[in-house]
């Protein structure tokens, strides 16, 4: 006698049939945070920080200081709703282990784990004529 619960076969079977994750391709690259799913084949290559508040394109993303400020709306610009770690799910609404609770999250704050968010720019122009958006089409098609 059988020490199984169920005798049919394929319960507890194990025959080494299982299957074994899938190696990435050579050469196949990883699909960027935030980019959409598809094709790619429009997809905006350009990541810029934009102000939270009015949506403003801030150059020199590597240089915000506690005291700057956005040039449209004089916002600041160190603040949690423009950081990359904001999250209005986590505990504190911060992914980084913070001690204490931040009152206000669009006031400018010293918090040493604030990093730019970045978004992809979807504004940057499409093809503005039908000749232009062929040729675009005719050079996808290109042969070598």
């Amino acid at each position: 006698m059988s020490d199984r619960k169920y005798r049919h076969r394929g319960y507890m079977d194990d025959d080494g049939e299982r299957q074994k994750p899938q190696k990435r391709e050579p050469g196949r690259r990883d699909r960027l945070e935030g980019a959409p799913r598809g094709r790619g084949l429009g997809l905006p290559r350009d990541v810029v920080f934009k102000c939270a508040r009015c949506g403003k394109k801030i150059p020199k993303l590597g240089i915000i200081g506690e005291d700057a400020s956005c040039p449209s709306c004089g916002e600041p610009l160190h603040t949690c709703t423009n950081c990359s770690f904001f999250d209005t799910a986590a505990p504190f609404e911060c992914r980084k282990p913070i001690e204490a609770r931040i009152e206000s999250k669009s006031k400018a704050n010293s918090c040493p784990h604030f990093s730019p968010k970045t978004v992809r720019d979807l504004s940057s122009p499409g093809p503005s004529t039908p000749d232009d958006a062929r040729s675009a089409f005719d050079a996808l098609f290109k042969k070598p």
